[in-house]
């Protein structure tokens, strides 16, 4: 059975959307570059129909990389987001025990996830440590820089 993907209405909807564009739009252009790449004749020597299939080859595995995530999707609602413990779908604000630094991160599914814009992962090790704390609690993470301990101060929707 494969592993269950757990995304917000927000994330859910974003594949939605790009996978009907791909199928849509995208094979539609694809097909269009194969066939004109077909018409300049001899395939074993034809860089642009080699090019082509790759691209078709590559949109064909992001289609159904998309349906299986489709597939396996849990979407977290709206009702599973109580702010007594960081969950999917919440931001949480955390500060490093060691240095007093604060962060703020929204905990989202993995293909929502953009550290540089606030949005980690619920798989990545700090949204995996997060997952189910309260606030007030500490938390350590282990990483390839070592154990990074943190203490979680907010959270909220």
């Amino acid at each position: 059975m494969a592993e269950e993907i757990l995304l917000t209405q927000e994330g859910y909807d974003k594949i939605v959307q790009e996978h009907e564009y791909l199928v849509s739009v995208r094979r539609q252009e694809v097909s269009e570059h194969l066939k004109e790449a077909k018409s300049y004749g001899d395939l074993s020597e034809n860089a642009e129909y080699d090019a082509a299939k790759d691209e078709q080859a590559e949109l064909e595995e992001r289609i159904a990389k998309l349906e299986n995530m489709m597939r396996n999707v849990r979407i977290v609602s709206e009702d599973e987001l109580t702010l007594d413990h960081v969950n999917l779908g919440l931001t949480v604000v955390i500060q490093d025990m060691k240095t007093k630094e604060k962060f703020e991160y929204a905990i989202v599914g993995i293909n929502q996830a953009d550290p540089f814009e606030g949005r980690i992962s619920n798989e990545s090790p700090v949204g995996k440590a997060l997952l189910g704390k309260k606030v007030g609690e500490k938390v350590d993470v282990q990483t390839e820089m070592g154990v990074l301990s943190y203490k979680i101060l907010e959270i909220r929707k």
